[in-house]
């Protein structure tokens, strides 16, 4: 016998069923590796979105960083090549060119893979909010026949963020540990990753200040490179404009340039890459130059 009620439920169920869909994991998206040598990874969609082209400066306009370029560069080069690299922490001053660093030794090393005739290094950028999906990407990554830098830009945690554990298990604590093919590069203006406060205020209330930050600080220890970018001199800033506007063309005499580029940065209180760039940006633009193809 039909229960009369019976049709009653079917719009019920049917919102239930909606509901767990909504619930459930997003599967990930299998990724077409041959469409780009860059990537960024859109963790709400559990897919890699390709970039055509990436925003980056080349090698030879990157001043003042020469030890850690030339420290980053043999590292990646030795991953690209199978041999064993290190994960690493690019950490310091705003604005000394530690993301450009990371995409532009990316590109040099692809240079020479390609006339080695060895398969491009992939890059792949994970946003900082979505370090928990970490998992799910090294999935993604581990079977495909290439070698990726899971780049992490501006990488950090605060007094209540737990996502570093997921980094951690990734890096080097978990079952499966990180891929061989994949390798994690960070940049970060913190050297431990997380506020001097925290972790002073951390060892003032513990019962045993020395384990209370020590599961945070470890976190920084899964990278065997550490690089760090200090504040440069004036001697320093002054040849990285000067790179810029030899590079691009910008006809400007040497007595102005130095005058200008000064002045500029005493105007924004810092002597940095950033501060150089920004200067030539606007130089170039008063004189009618363009710098197509340029990126900072």
């Amino acid at each position: 016998m039909t229960d009369p009620a019976a049709p009653d439920l079917l719009p019920l169920l049917a919102r239930i069923a909606d509901a767990l869909d909504r619930l459930a994991p997003s599967r990930t998206a299998r990724a077409d590796f041959t469409a780009a040598d860059a990537f960024v990874w859109q963790a709400a969609e559990r897919r890699l979105e390709p970039v055509p082209r990436v925003n980056r400066v080349e090698m030879a306009l990157l001043h003042g960083i020469e030890r850690t370029r030339d420290q980053l560069l043999d590292n990646t080069a030795r991953f690209a090549r199978g041999l064993p690299a290190n994960n690493a922490l690019l950490w310091g001053a705003r604005g000394m060119g530690k993301s450009s660093l990371v995409k532009a030794a990316h590109a040099s090393v692809n240079v020479e893979m390609a006339a080695s005739g060895r398969p491009a290094l992939k890059l792949v950028e994970i946003h900082r909010e979505d370090i928990e999906t970490l998992p799910a990407l090294m999935a993604l990554m581990r079977p495909a026949p290439f070698r990726f830098i899971v780049f992490c830009d501006d990488l950090s945690f605060d007094a209540d963020d737990t996502s570093y554990k997921s980094l951690k298990a990734v890096l080097e604590g978990g079952i499966e540990g990180r891929p061989e093919n994949v390798i994690f590069y960070a940049t970060s203006n913190r050297r431990h990753l997380l506020p001097r406060d925290m972790m002073e205020n951390e060892r003032s209330t513990a019962i045993n200040p020395g384990e209370a930050v020590e599961e945070k600080v470890s976190l920084s220890d899964r990278f065997g490179l550490w690089l760090g970018f200090h504040k440069c001199s004036q001697d320093e800033y002054l040849a990285m404009v000067e790179g810029y506007v030899a590079h691009f063309g910008i006809p400007l005499d040497a007595a102005t340039l130095r005058a200008e580029a000064l002045e500029w940065a005493t105007t924004r209180g810092a002597r940095s890459g950033r501060t150089a760039w920004q200067y030539v940006q606007d130089v170039a633009g008063r004189l009618g130059v363009s710098l197509a193809g340029a990126a900072r």
